[in-house]
């Protein structure tokens, strides 16, 4: 990706005209005129600009109408045709009707139909047909604050499309998981339930979160997250979880999240558990089969340590599978440094990827960005002096390498060795 989307500014008005102008004839078209267009950019209506080297490459705009929004134009230069620009573009469009409480998302493009003969001769004339596209964004009104007061909101729909490298845990969860959520009647003509609760185990920093979220998006379900830190703060942590999953079962669909759930459902011993803990996993083991009862909810629990949780909170009663994450394998850091370093040719990325065994992709993230602030930096001390060459732009394999020796792994031996033996002990899949 080498563009950067933000808001539209005043400042862009002159290069968003001359997009939407030049790129009419495109198959860019759209029903709304450009004088139309003009109007709402100056009106200051929902829009959004692609910009790569500060050249403005890239325009989406809408006009907003009660609880409808209409698409009026998303203008691509054509250089960037072809390179995900116009999705991207879109999607970061509708997160901004979204968040203005947009209830249906509407795209009238004109589309050539030939008209019959005898209207010609009736005296018609042949204008363009209308193709009409609508998509509705659901939880408005009550369900909408409901949704806001727990926190919840929707994730950008190309969440699931960006998980770089794992690829063998993502096509594990969407087989498991999101397909047959999203292809429920499909799924039950072969006699299969879709899974209502998960719990994804492995060491820190693996993508544990990332693949709830990206879950989340990928069935366009609302994303919430219990933290067990801010439930406590309630004061009882029981009656908290409680009150939560009550407002939670007014929703229609959802995703609930839990981040290190072994706080709330560590094993049970005889003694009583230090601040009530004995009482919190009690009350959690009764609220998820009601959780279970809804055909468009599913919870999904992550830990560090799946030894640590109670046997009776993972038992196949509550839980439908036990999904491991564990660190990249070659293959995987190959894609993620992949991602990360932008496919320049002038990085080695099979390098990359042998100086960084057992990273996770946290890991790898925080050294891309070391990387990259170091290139950065460089590059400022050429102000005033003689500027960079293009190809000395961004950062090399050498950026890299010391980003890397910089960064200590999250994950030792020990931990992968634990996780070997929870895979036998605990994997359900």
């Amino acid at each position: 990706m080498n563009w950067l989307i933000r808001d539209y500014r005043e400042s862009d008005l002159a290069a968003v005209v001359h997009l939407i102008d030049t790129t009419a004839e495109l198959g860019q078209e759209s029903v709304f005129s450009l004088a139309e267009c003009i109007g709402a950019l100056t009106s200051r209506q929902h829009a959004v600009v692609a910009v790569h080297q500060g050249v403005p490459i890239g325009a989406a705009l809408a006009t907003v109408a009660g609880e409808r929004a209409w698409v009026m134009r998303v203008a691509i230069s054509s250089a960037w045709r072809g390179r995900g620009l116009a999705s991207a573009l879109l999607v970061e469009l509708e997160r901004r009707l979204i968040a203005a409480r947009v209830g249906r998302i509407a795209y009238v493009l004109p589309e050539e139909e030939l008209l019959g003969e005898g209207l010609l001769n009736a005296g018609y004339t042949r204008q363009p047909a209308v193709a009409y596209f609508e998509k509705v964004e659901p939880l408005h009104g009550p369900a909408a604050n409901l949704l806001e007061d727990l926190g919840g909101r929707f994730l950008p729909s190309d969440l699931w499309t960006r998980v770089a490298g794992m690829e063998a845990e993502k096509d594990l969860i969407e087989r498991r998981v999101v397909l047959p959520l999203a292809e429920p009647e499909r799924a039950a003509r072969h006699g299969v339930r879709p899974p209502r609760a998960v719990a994804l185990f492995g060491p820190p920093g693996t993508g544990k979160t990332t693949f709830a979220r990206a879950v989340a998006a990928r069935l366009g379900w609302p994303f919430v997250e219990l933290l067990p830190s801010r439930l406590a703060d309630e004061g009882n942590l029981a009656a908290a979880l409680r009150s939560a999953f009550a407002r939670i079962a007014e929703l229609e669909r959802v995703l609930v999240f839990i981040d290190e759930v072994e706080e709330i459902a560590p094993v049970r011993s005889d003694a009583v558990q230090v601040g009530g803990m004995h009482g919190v996993t009690n009350e959690l083991l009764k609220l998820i089969p009601g959780f279970r009862e809804g055909d468009e909810r599913l919870l999904v629990c992550a830990t560090n340590s799946v030894r640590s949780l109670d046997p009776a909170f993972l038992r196949p009663g509550r839980f439908d599978y036990l999904i491991p994450i564990g660190t990249p394998d070659a293959a995987a850091r190959a894609a993620i440094w992949s991602r990360f370093t932008d496919g320049r040719p002038d990085v080695e990325v099979p390098v990359l990827v042998a100086a960084s065994e057992l990273f996770t992709p946290a890991d790898i993230e925080h050294a891309a960005r070391i990387a990259a602030q170091s290139a950065f930096e460089r590059d400022l001390e050429t102000i005033g002096g003689a500027p960079l060459d293009r190809r000395d732009l961004g950062a090399g394999t050498e950026d890299y390498l010391t980003a890397i020796s910089q960064c200590r792994p999250t994950v030792t031996t020990e931990m992968i060795e634990q996780f070997g033996a929870d895979i036998t002990a605990h994997a359900r899949v």
